[in-house]
């Protein structure tokens, strides 16, 4: 199961990037917060303060995942290309 599927490129996304430092991807509809916190931080070699779900009416899972504030999403949203 790949838990982080893709960064969601959103106007809104972006914005709470720069004001709230926080990334918000598409993930796996089975996976957990911690399961999500957990591959994040893995992947992207950064700590996460905070991870809130939802589910979208089209049955997508939604994760936002809020880093604490020695790490910039600024950064990781580059490292993607999404800014």
């Amino acid at each position: 199961m790949d838990v982080l599927q893709y960064p969601l490129a959103t106007e809104k996304a972006i914005r709470s990037i720069e004001s709230d430092n926080i990334i918000t991807f598409i993930v796996d509809k089975r996976s957990s917060k911690n399961l999500i916190k957990k591959a994040f931080e893995e992947k992207f070699k950064v700590k996460v303060d905070d991870v809130s779900t939802v589910i979208t009416s089209k049955s997508v899972k939604k994760a936002y995942i809020k880093l604490k504030k020695e790490f910039n999403a600024l950064d990781i949203a580059t490292q993607l290309g999404l800014m």
